[in-house]
């Protein structure tokens, strides 16, 4: 008998992958965590029934959510994750030696186990002595912090459910206020294709626009998440994403990727047509 997990991205629209085993499922305080084994992206991570990421196409989110504000800050030395339990975007960011302290805020403590044990090459650097974890509330823990940052990156899951309050004009304030005068914030931003995700990518757009003196929306092609289109936010007090991009210094680092480049950088930041309307419309309604 085969086994296929599916995801809905709309109550129309499901994405179904055929399993071969199912690895590991229990409910935490928070969510119910699933890890499945599978013939084309190899091992899945799935909470509450949705893909966060899979072995084949991990890569190209955790490349863009670091590798563009790495490329554009020249000197980010103290970093705040938020989520991200499985540990890719600390992985990435383990490889930049000037980085000093990273700090992993993870509600849900059975995520990393999990992932500690089934997906070791994302979990593989969580271990760095540069990385301190913490078992918190992101919206609390970030509230203690000022002028403490030099990068912000909310790798939350989506604007529904545990991850809501991250989503909020309030959070994007404190993350504001967590940051040096100087400092960057980068968040994922879903899907803008089908409603229900597009409106709440404006809604965030919205707030976080209304509260950073830059920001901007970038995009990546990522085969498991809905319509295979995501997007990024990029908020900054000073630095814009593609004037300030230095691809000379990011390239003498000699960091080999699998997506990222700095000519894909600039080209991420030009929109379609329907895209740069979805955003003027709420930037022009503040």
């Amino acid at each position: 008998m085969e086994l296929w997990f599916s995801e809905f991205h709309t109550p129309d629209v499901k994405h179904s992958i055929r399993i071969n085993r199912h690895l590991y499922s229990k409910q935490s305080d928070y969510q119910r965590i699933d890890i499945f084994d599978t013939p084309e992206f190899g091992r899945v991570l799935a909470l509450d029934g949705n893909v966060m990421l899979t072995e084949r196409d991990e890569f190209i989110y955790d490349e863009m959510i670091t590798h563009v504000p790495m490329a554009v800050h020249p000197n980010i030395q103290d970093v705040l994750v938020i989520g991200a339990g499985d540990g890719g975007v600390v992985r990435e960011l383990t490889r930049y030696e000037k980085i000093v302290r990273i700090d992993l805020v993870e509600m849900d403590p059975m995520v990393l186990e999990a992932c500690r044990t089934y997906l070791p090459e994302n979990a593989c650097r969580l271990d760095d002595t540069r990385v301190h974890i913490y078992y918190d509330n992101a919206l609390r823990f970030i509230r203690r912090c000022t002028a403490k940052y030099d990068l912000i990156i909310v790798d939350t899951t989506d604007p529904f459910g545990p991850s809501e309050s991250n989503f909020t004009r309030e959070f994007y304030g404190i993350c504001y206020n967590a940051l040096r005068d100087d400092g960057i914030m980068v968040n994922q931003q879903g899907s803008p294709f089908y409603k229900h995700d597009a409106e709440a990518m404006q809604r965030s757009h919205m707030r976080i626009a209304s509260t950073f003196p830059v920001s901007r929306v970038y995009q990546a092609h990522i085969p498991t998440y809905a319509a295979g289109y995501w997007l990024f936010g990029f908020a900054s007090k000073q630095y814009h994403p593609i004037d300030d991009l230095d691809a000379k210094r990011w390239s003498s680092l000699h960091l080999k990727t699998q997506y990222y480049t700095t000519k894909l950088h600039v080209g991420a930041f030009y929109l379609p047509a329907f895209l740069e309307n979805m955003l003027r419309e709420v930037e022009q309604s503040q």
